[in-house]
């Protein structure tokens, strides 16, 4: 077996997050149902830190995974890695973990701190009169516009993959996790700055403030063209979601 191993934490460190990776099934304390892939905290020199392993893949991707594409893993390091480097938040990215049996990707892991904050953007859509519900919104909006400006299409841009964190009185900060698909541009048109919204939230009232907000930093459209295809771009998404799972549903019978 081949095994893969970067670290962007100290040397002192490597050792102790190898023996954690080794030891991954006996160790640990188990974060969040890890129903696909499974995460773990472990403690190193007084903080915590966060292990995803991900899910074994099937024959095509160990094999893709090994000649053709990056890992998950690999992926996140190395985006989290760009982030921090654009000025974007997320937790720090210490390692990432690949091992290679005779037929291709074996197992993976992605090593980074872990980040206590107050609650995730799914609070906003879930519980509609959260604390400062209005001013959250609208500065993850602001955020949002702040990641196009700098041509980060984030692909699982969904409700659990913002952690949100007040930092003072009126201002909150936002990081992004689950990092393993983007792309970067050298500028984001129109269509892709709306599409990247749609999987957020189903509620129109939820959109009706995003594209508000929106609108006062990108003044290439108005506000109500922003809106339009803000919420068509998400009516999109349910819609297809929607007959995915309606699909999902009648092949298990």
């Amino acid at each position: 077996m081949i095994t893969k191993f970067k670290s962007a934490a100290q040397t002192n460190n490597q050792k102790d997050i190898l023996g954690f990776i080794q030891n991954f099934k006996s160790s640990g304390e188990l974060f969040g149902n890890g129903d696909r892939n499974k995460i773990k905290l472990f403690k190193l020199d007084g903080k915590t830190i966060n292990i995803k392993s991900f899910k074994v893949p099937n024959l095509i991707n160990k094999i893709a995974y090994k000649y053709f594409r990056k890992s998950k893993a690999r992926r996140s390091f190395e985006y989290a890695t760009i982030l921090l480097e654009k000025g974007i938040g997320t937790p720090a990215p210490l390692a990432f973990l690949e091992n290679f049996n005779f037929l291709g990707l074996k197992d993976s892991y992605y090593v980074s701190e872990h980040l206590v904050t107050e609650l995730t953007y799914r609070e906003l859509v879930e519980i509609p009169d959260f604390v400062e519900h209005d001013r959250i919104l609208r500065q993850f909006t602001k955020f949002c516009f702040d990641l196009h400006e700098k041509g980060v299409e984030f692909l699982d841009h969904s409700p659990g993959n913002t952690l949100i964190k007040k930092i003072d009185e009126n201002n909150y900060a936002f990081f992004l996790v689950d990092l393993n698909r983007m792309n970067f541009h050298n500028q984001m048109s129109f269509e892709q700055r709306m599409n990247n919204f749609r999987r957020l939230t189903p509620k129109k009232e939820m959109i009706a403030v995003m594209s508000n907000e929106y609108s006062k930093f990108y003044t290439e459209k108005n506000e109500t063209e922003i809106f339009e295809k803000m919420w068509q771009a998400t009516v999109d998404f349910q819609e297809s979601f929607a007959k995915k799972k309606r699909l999902k549903k009648k092949l298990k019978f």
